[in-house]
């Protein structure tokens, strides 16, 4: 906070000093004044919490002064107190209110009214600071809210264009279907609503992550990692969108190990994300280039493109929740505007830091991610990751379907019956705990937010018969947060499948749940 000012007015230089002694305190400033000329220029340039004025003064007195003062916007609400050797009768001290003056002081001063009052005054002054910095933050905080309810609707105004880019061709692909089945771009057709369907999960799986990550939610899994196979695994994922914008890809990784410490998903997403908006936010037929280097202790993953780039002023924003680019929006092809807030979070988690620039030619962005070397030298003994081709094929299991929305239960159903599986269907907890006794599952597949006996309830109750105390049960819902998951093991739930379900996931579960009962045949 800033210091406190007064001012002291008064022809002779002693009575300046004596006034400076008695009122002299931490965080006040006295300004001393021995005219009313050199007064009132003191007060053209500060600010000033009390003026105490001699009224026996050469020239400009001491009520011309506070007249003048009066009538100044700038001095006109400043406290005088008088301070007079001549007598206070009442027609002098009325001219003295009269001219502005909160009191009057009779010489010689007594000390102790003296500090008692100008303490007032300190006070009150020190109180008008904190509102006024009470009130600017305020303003910020206003500012910043207009800011953020603009983005917010600027958010669901592309969250509505986005969510309906992928929803219209899957609509128009079920009513052509509907009509001819089996006609000859049927299969292309089931093929386009696929890649659909997976870019509408994509961006409620984005919504999830950025809701996870602000909320310190996200579990990092991290393990002893290769820079290159994180970046080779992100180029993998975002392949079909470079190749279907023509655009050429130059890859730069050294040929010696680089290690982190860190989640391979979550890095390899950083980097798909990057690279989905080099692709995006390059025009068709351009270039990316993805190196990777170790610099100081860190490895550094940069992402760059030849395409419209960012203006210099925007490249610490575009890592902001809902943040877009003005002039991007037209070219945005399944942004939300929180890959890159989503990119910022997660290197954030891992200890590193993440950079937008321009490059070197003027054409484009750049993007650096800067990520803590880890000291592991040697290559991890890792058990061999499984194809789904290696997957044992599973044998027939007789699967209960437990789900209070009918339509997916029944293409569960048929999910299960296309995997070789049998299945029965039940609508609520109890329906599943009568159908069970008499239909004998090898494996059950269980929705959460069943009505009245909710999926947790029903698993305990399954766990409590002891013709059910090993019966893999798998969790398929719509809540999918790591708390879910873990309410779910400690229910005895064996895994758990975030809705919508798919085939492969679902296909090995069961082979796997196959595999006991085939071994105790």
């Amino acid at each position: 906070m800033s210091p406190v000012s007064f001012l002291l007015v008064d022809d002779l230089e002693e009575n300046l000093l004596s006034l400076e002694a008695l009122l002299r305190r931490e965080g006040l400033v006295l300004l001393k004044a021995r005219s009313g000329d050199q007064a009132l220029e003191l007060l053209l340039q500060n600010d000033v919490a009390l003026a105490l004025i001699d009224v026996q003064m050469p020239g400009l007195n001491g009520f011309e002064l506070a007249e003048l003062m009066r009538g100044n916007e700038r001095t006109r609400r400043v406290p005088i107190i008088f301070v007079t050797a001549g007598s206070a009768d009442g027609q002098r001290r009325f001219r003295g209110y009269e001219a502005g003056a909160v009191d009057f002081i009779q010489k010689p001063i007594e000390t102790d009214i003296l500090r008692s009052k100008a303490d007032v005054f300190f006070e009150l002054y020190r109180q008008r600071q904190q509102i006024a910095s009470q009130r600017d933050e305020l303003e910020t905080q206003a500012d910043a809210l207009k800011q953020a309810d603009r983005r917010k609707d600027e958010f669901l105004a592309t969250l509505a264009h986005e969510l309906r880019n992928p929803l219209a061709p899957l609509r128009h692909g079920l009513d052509i279907l509907r009509r001819d089945p089996d006609g000859p771009d049927a299969g292309s057709i089931r093929d386009m609503m696929d890649r659909q369907m997976v870019h509408l999960v994509r961006l409620i799986d984005d919504l999830l992550d950025v809701s996870r990550v602000s909320q310190g939610k996200i579990e990092l899994r991290k393990d002893a990692i290769v820079v290159g196979d994180v970046v080779r695994s992100a180029i993998e994922a975002s392949r079909p969108l470079i190749e279907a914008a023509q655009h050429s890809l130059t890859v730069d990784i050294p040929p010696e190990q680089l290690w982190l410490d860190a989640d391979h998903t979550r890095i390899s997403q950083v980097i798909a994300n990057l690279l989905n908006n080099a692709a995006k936010y390059t025009p068709s037929g351009g270039r990316i280039d993805v190196s990777v280097r170790a610099v100081g202790g860190e490895a550094v993953i940069e992402v760059s493109d030849n395409g419209i780039g960012i203006p210099a002023a925007m490249r610490s924003e575009v890592f902001q929740l809902f943040a877009q680019v003005d002039d991007h929006l037209g070219r945005a092809q399944g942004g939300l505007g929180i890959g890159l807030a989503l990119v910022k979070q997660l290197v954030g988690l891992h200890g590193g830091t993440v950079e937008a620039k321009g490059r070197a030619d003027g054409i484009g962005s750049v993007f650096s991610v800067h990520l803590p070397l880890s000291s592991k030298t040697e290559t991890q003994d890792r058990p061999p990751k499984v194809l789904s081709s290696e997957i044992p094929a599973a044998q027939s299991l007789k699967v209960l379907v437990v789900d209070d929305n009918a339509e997916l239960a029944f293409m569960l159903g048929l999910m299960l019956e296309e995997m070789g599986h049998d299945f029965e269907i039940a609508s609520d907890g109890p329906k599943a705990l009568e159908a069970a006794q008499r239909y004998r599952p090898d494996a059950i597949l269980l929705d959460i937010g069943l009505p009245g006996m909710d999926g947790y309830e029903v698993c305990r109750a399954f766990r409590k018969d002891e013709l059910f105390k090993t019966t893999p049960i798998i969790a398929q819902t719509g809540w999918g947060q790591s708390r879910d998951k873990t309410l779910a093991q400690e229910a005895g739930f064996n895994h758990h499948l975030t809705k919508p379900v798919a085939f492969e996931d679902l296909e090995k579960l069961l082979a796997e749940a196959a595999v006991p009962q085939a071994s105790g045949m």
